[in-house]
């Protein structure tokens, strides 16, 4: 498998996460270590992996809401051997967002790292 290939797996991991908020695949996807942010909230809004996924396990799923899904990757581009990065959008009721996903190789996987982005609000 290419690494384009692996790392747009990772993301459609990610997507199917979000829609079905479902921890374990986001589990599988990021990195033990990996950070969560966005300037969007104020003070920024910063949560550590165990902090985010605790919020996920407490959101009522898109899919249970037969909400269109609305994934999209724009971009991936690779620094290096180990590092990419992702432009992807997506939507989780209402809300848009823009995710800037930095990944990592790390024992021959490619896992997200950081995840900046931005939030706006859609009429519903």
């Amino acid at each position: 498998m290419t690494d384009f290939a692996a790392v747009s797996d990772v993301l459609g991991t990610y997507f199917d996460g979000l829609y079905y908020a479902d921890t374990d695949r986001l589990a599988s996807v990021f990195h033990p270590k990996a950070i969560y942010a966005t300037a969007d909230e104020t003070p920024l809004l910063y949560r550590t992996m165990d902090e985010y996924f605790a919020v996920v396990a407490k959101r009522v799923s898109s899919a249970s809401r037969n909400e269109p899904r609305r994934d999209v990757i724009d971009a991936i581009e690779f620094a290096g051997e180990n590092t990419a990065f992702a432009r992807v959008r997506c939507s989780i009721g209402t809300k848009d967002f823009i995710d800037f996903l930095t990944l990592v190789r790390t024992d021959g996987a490619w896992r997200i790292m950081a995840k900046i982005f931005q939030i706006t609000e859609r009429d519903s």
